[in-house]
């Protein structure tokens, strides 16, 4: 078993998960599971309201790219995962079928995985200076002057999904943090 790591695959972008299973058929096939241990389509679940009902679906953060955790030092690994139908390639150094690929370094995949260090996770939360819930009044943007209560908030982009009252009718708008201000 040698070393694994983590590399970031092109793909066609929307065959994201059809590359996804016809890759883990093949290493399941060739019995290389040793070699190509993970692949993953980084994505976050998006909760959105249609015709007023919520819906949850998967969005991928990296349209186009798979990440596959794989010792390529195995030359069998790196041929089954370039050979898949609608893969490019690696990312990595160099050009066209010289290309060297590039392993993701631990802090990357930690990030794109959301394993962020505990100590991050708690000065964040400290520092969330908004609750679902609450009422807040919009400073900025379109929707200035407004208030709206707070549905839904996305810490790490600094962002919160309000429904806002407009013309008597509940919409829901995401803002930024420096758009709105809290309503004591």
């Amino acid at each position: 078993m040698g070393d694994l790591k983590w590399y970031v695959i092109r793909v066609i972008s929307g065959q994201e998960k059809k590359i996804k299973s016809y890759l883990e058929t093949e290493v399941e096939r060739e019995k290389l599971q040793d070699y190509i241990a993970q692949i993953l389509i980084p994505s976050e679940k998006v909760y959105e309201m249609r015709n007023g009902k919520k819906r949850v679906r998967e969005r991928n953060f990296f349209p186009g790219y798979v990440l596959v955790q794989a010792d390529l030092s195995h030359g069998e690994a790196n041929h089954i995962i370039t050979s898949i139908p609608g893969v490019i390639g690696f990312l990595g150094e160099g050009a066209g079928t010289s290309r060297v690929p590039v392993p993701l370094q631990e802090k990357e995949i930690n990030r794109i995985l959301g394993k962020v260090e505990e100590a991050d996770d708690l000065e964040a939360k400290l520092d969330t200076p908004f609750l679902v819930g609450e009422t807040i009044k919009v400073m900025d943007g379109p929707f200035s002057g407004f208030t709206g209560t707070i549905e839904e908030v996305f810490e790490e982009r600094k962002k919160l999904n309000v429904m806002v009252k407009i013309f008597g009718r509940n919409t829901p708008v995401e803002l930024n943090y420096m758009q709105v201000e809290k309503l004591d």
